[in-house]
């Protein structure tokens, strides 16, 4: 059975860092994907980080240059987020496919099959 597990959400001042980790078990990252969405009270679950098939690091324009992710293995995957501002106040969710996804198909949520509980990031001004 697979398993995502969040860890390392927060409350933080604008300009502030965290630090997110998800860990997956039962889960073979293979020609697979993982990623970093966020979903924001009434407003779409938005896909904000991820691995192309070539391991290269893919973000959404509104963190591109302020968050960063990374593996500490096959099975742990980090978001490093720096800068933060209030407008990242969200849920952070670690998600994970069935299938390889392409440059567009890996930010829609509908294609991924498994998901973690969710961590709180909340960000003052």
């Amino acid at each position: 059975q697979v398993q995502l597990v969040e860890s390392g959400g927060g409350s933080v001042q604008a300009g502030g860092s965290l630090r997110l980790s998800c860990e997956a078990s039962g889960y073979t990252p293979g020609n697979r994907c993982m990623a970093w969405f966020r979903q924001a009270p009434g407003k779409e679950r938005e896909g904000i980080a991820t691995f192309d098939k070539f391991n290269k690091t893919i973000y959404a324009e509104s963190v591109k240059g302020r968050f960063t992710i990374s593996k500490d293995n096959g099975y742990t995957v980090v978001l490093q987020m720096d800068n933060l501002k209030p407008e990242d106040t969200a849920m952070y969710y670690c998600a994970a496919s069935a299938l390889r996804l392409g440059d567009v198909a890996w930010s829609k949520s509908y294609y991924y099959k498994y998901w973690g509980q969710g961590t709180q990031v909340t960000v003052t001004a």
